[in-house]
């Protein structure tokens, strides 16, 4: 096993960052809980001591396991495959008007997210993730704190997200949302009458940022009534690294880029805030005509 995590770091030293990838998906059912990858450390903070080779959990029989069960994923996509999009005929999935995407009736449906806040920089918010009343949505809760850690590096904090987590296929292969036949998003939720970023993350094959992501705001109006909100994918704006980029562009609502959906709550008010969310799914909305609600230009204009 330490021959096989030398292997490893081997490929990201010499290989670049991303040809360790390689090696993984074989190497994965072998090798449990070891790090591979650096995690966050605060500044200040004294590295972990332990080497990888240290953390590595060996077990033959569940590697065997594991391969039965990435084969029997195997020969149900190939099924589904054989069938039509998502295991659709052809003809249902071209007339798609609505599907749903996410909805919260057990906690499997909520194993499927994860949630994050400022803690992870040294922050005090705190968020939690529960099933409703009658088990009937995601209950979203916590306190906002904007108090800013005392490391002498960090500048901003007081924020929450929520995340879904990225789909994966049979041998850990990403699995990416096809939304082209939709053009909206839309959602059930009962909120506090707090602002909420609606993210999209995108895969970094193609921009080499990982950081990349569109967002677009969605406003609670608080009371005890669900409110239903329809968001145009034409509305989200491009961004990186918390930044709004000059250069915007539509998000390619086919296979090619869609990883994982987020709620963030960031507002600059401490105190605390709860979200319900019934379902989250898509509409194809046909009086809606916009394409792209933001300007698109070449910022390096030749004269």
């Amino acid at each position: 096993m330490a021959l096989a995590v030398m292997l490893l770091n081997a490929a990201s030293l010499h290989g670049g960052c991303c040809r360790h990838k390689v090696l993984l998906p074989l190497l994965g059912p072998l090798l449990s809980n070891s790090k591979l990858y650096s995690s966050y450390r605060r500044p200040g903070a004294e590295p972990e001591k332990k080497l990888s080779w240290q953390n590595v959990d060996f077990s033959f029989k569940k590697g065997i396991d594991h391969l039965k069960t990435q084969l029997s994923l195997l020969k149900k996509e190939t099924q589904d495959y054989l069938v039509g999009p998502r295991g659709h005929p052809l003809n249902q999935h071209l007339l798609e008007q609505t599907r749903v995407l996410w909805q919260f009736r057990s906690q499997e449906d909520l194993n499927k997210w994860v949630i994050s806040s400022d803690v992870e920089i040294g922050g005090k918010s705190k968020v939690y993730i529960k099933l409703g009343r009658n088990n009937q949505a995601a209950l979203l809760y916590g306190t906002l704190n904007t108090e800013v850690p005392r490391d002498g590096e960090t500048k901003y904090s007081g924020y929450c997200s929520m995340r879904s987590k990225p789909e994966v296929g049979s041998f850990n292969r990403k699995k990416y949302y096809d939304w082209s036949n939709f053009n909206s998003l839309y959602l059930r939720v009962r909120g506090d009458g707090r602002p909420w970023m609606v993210n999209i993350y995108t895969d970094p094959y193609f921009s080499h940022q990982k950081d990349d992501l569109y967002s677009y705001f969605m406003f609670t109006r608080g009371g005890p009534y669900w409110e239903e909100i329809k968001i145009p994918f034409s509305k989200f704006f491009f961004s990186s690294r918390g930044r709004v980029q000059d250069n915007q562009h539509p998000i390619w609502l086919d296979k090619a880029s869609f990883l994982t959906l987020g709620f963030t709550i960031g507002d600059k008010v401490d105190g605390p805030f709860q979200l319900e969310i019934d379902f989250i799914g898509l509409l194809n909305d046909r009086a809606h005509k916009e394409e792209f609600a933001y300007e698109m230009y070449d910022k390096n204009t030749p004269v």
